[in-house]
């Protein structure tokens, strides 16, 4: 039995940058204005919010200067809404910058995070816990991998509401579902099975894969084939996975969508997990 290797995928975050600048200047005066998946932002508010997290890892990751600090954070939740109000107060903030000076701004500052990103070792403490995968501390492997989840799924936000496609093809999609799959073992701590059960989850299409949890020692491990035959298989709909596990559908309606075979409690917590801090 082998668990899921380290992500690495720095060498992912050019070419996905790339991307997003070819489709933010592709955008017609319109197009930035239109709604999105992310609830109350546009999508340039969801470029101004890509925007704050480049120039986030690179004042704290190159410079040592953190501004300002979360304070009475007592749980998962209080983080969250730290968070939110530090990502409301910027998108209101930059309202005022123009959508071609917010493309120059991107382009830049993509590239700085880059040369922060690189200049990390890979096994070393991050400055960030992967808090949706419950960890309390991670390796830098995975705090870059969660950033590129990031990154991936808010130029996809974009993607939906101006209906260009892009980056659903399996070299950028199937390593975000690879990273949202860590999350896998936090989501099922409280669901009980017996020793040596597994769940498989399946996401189909040309970017999807087959993950598999596995109960050992009273606990669910991810690893890398069955070693077992499954007790429960999930099946979910490429091009739903994503919006699943950000929260821009609901899990009602993914429920619809959703495939269950075997027993239905071994299934049905995955509907529920969230791979963004939310």
């Amino acid at each position: 039995m082998q668990t899921l290797p380290p992500i690495h995928l720095i060498d992912l975050f050019p070419e996905l940058d790339r991307e997003l600048i070819q489709l933010l200047r592709s955008l017609s005066p319109d197009d930035w204005n239109r709604p999105t998946v992310a609830r109350l932002w546009t999508v340039k508010d969801i470029a101004s919010h890509l925007l704050d997290g480049n120039i986030r890892r690179i004042s704290m990751g190159r410079d040592n200067y953190f501004g300002e600090k979360p304070e009475n954070i007592q749980s998962y939740a209080d983080l969250v809404n730290f968070l939110n109000g530090l990502n409301a107060d910027w998108v209101k903030a930059t309202k005022r910058i123009s959508p071609q000076l917010l493309i120059e701004l991107l382009e830049h500052t993509g590239k700085e995070v880059y040369e922060v990103f690189k200049g990390l070792d890979p096994y070393a403490k991050a400055l960030f816990s992967v808090a949706w995968a419950g960890e309390a501390e991670s390796r830098n492997w995975f705090d870059i991998a969660r950033e590129y989840t990031e990154r991936w799924h808010h130029q996809q936000q974009i993607r939906l509401a101006v209906h260009k496609a892009g980056i659903m093809n399996r070299h950028f999609y199937y390593p975000l579902l690879d990273t949202f799959m860590r999350a896998l073992p936090h989501t099922y701590r409280h669901t009980e099975a017996e020793e040596g059960a597994v769940v498989k989850c399946t996401v189909t299409g040309e970017a999807g894969g087959n993950w598999f949890l596995y109960m050992q020692n009273n606990k669910w491990q991810l690893v890398q084939e069955a070693v077992a035959k499954p007790l429960a298989e999930v099946i979910i709909p490429g091009e739903i996975a994503w919006q699943l596990f950000t929260k821009a559908i609901s899990p009602a309606a993914a429920r619809e969508k959703i495939v269950i075979n075997g027993p239905i409690y071994l299934g049905e917590p995955i509907i529920n997990m969230v791979a963004v801090m939310a």
